[in-house]
């Protein structure tokens, strides 16, 4: 446990940022697998749909910056290219 004042109050900042993020990150994650189990089903409706809401939530990671701008950019490439293939075949 820290002693300093300091310390205590950078521990509680660190905890609500810690809180922050798991839930930002907990939203693009279950986006993507709702995308990816869409996918696997080979319902192209609902994997555009899922697509879609995937794309704004890692937008909204990104610009809280949850995670990195190339992070997300490959993401929603890897997503897209999924549900592109599905519509092609």
């Amino acid at each position: 446990m820290p002693i300093k004042e300091s310390a205590k109050k950078y521990m509680r900042v660190t905890d609500r940022k810690t809180t922050k993020n798991k839930k930002v990150r907990g939203t693009y994650r279950s986006a993507i697998k709702k995308t990816r189990e869409a996918v696997a089903q080979k319902d192209l409706a609902k994997a555009t749909e899922w697509l879609k809401k995937t794309i704004k939530t890692l937008d909204k990671a990104i610009e809280k910056k949850v995670i990195k701008k190339n992070t997300g950019a490959r993401y929603k490439s890897r997503i897209n290219k999924m549900v592109k293939n599905l519509s092609q075949k």
